[in-house]
């Protein structure tokens, strides 16, 4: 039984959402989210921090999670395993899922943001102003397909319903969206992949 999860991030914004989400989603479950400055931070600097988790019991997993941006996505989560795998930790794809294994690497396809257009509901409860007609547009059914940037597109959303007129505060911008999130009810596929991926190692012997 997994007793603790530690999810590395690439910036402020995503810890600041991981907080009020995660509860949802692991209950009381012990967790502790570290955060980069950004994703070339991250990139850097996770080989060393890894490397100072070689120490943990089995039962400890690691989650890190970045945007995937204009990366590509096989490229991108290569270079994660490896980083991984560098530093000394088994991860979850090189060991086929099974096995003591303690890293997962996930990619957020497109970036944070796309979570929030996934249940817009959550974003009109924290800003009434927005459109409750943005899901049914085309440039915006499907939250990880949204061209020319996600949050870039969040803050123009935005300020048209007259918030944030000097730009997007992302961080608070990710608190109170997120802390009216539903888990169970997210139309970002990369969203219930993450969800579904820390459901599914809560249930591992």
């Amino acid at each position: 039984m997994t007793e603790k999860i530690i999810f590395f991030v690439e910036e402020p914004s995503a810890k600041e959402a991981l907080q009020l989400i995660l509860p949802k989603i692991v209950g009381d479950l012990e967790t502790k989210i570290i955060n980069f400055q950004c994703k070339d931070d991250l990139k850097k600097n996770l080989k060393a921090r890894l490397a100072g988790y070689t120490w943990i019991p089995s039962n400890w997993k690691i989650f890190v999670l970045v945007d995937r941006d204009d990366d590509n996505c096989r490229v991108l989560k290569g270079e994660l395993e490896q980083i991984s795998l560098s530093a000394g930790l088994l991860t979850k794809t090189s060991t086929g899922a099974v096995g003591n294994f303690h890293v997962i690497n996930r990619i957020i396809i497109e970036e944070l943001e796309a979570w929030f257009f996934g249940d817009w509901g959550a974003v009109r409860t924290a800003y009434p102003r927005v459109p409750a007609t943005v899901p049914n547009r085309s440039p915006y059914r499907d939250p990880d397909s949204i061209a020319g940037g996600t949050w870039e597109a969040l803050e123009r959303l935005m300020q048209r319903a007259g918030y944030y007129h000097s730009g997007l505060r992302k961080i608070e911008c990710a608190r109170n969206i997120s802390k009216n999130m539903s888990v169970d009810h997210n139309n970002s596929r990369s969203f219930v992949e993450f969800r579904d991926a820390v459901r599914h190692i809560l249930h591992l012997p």
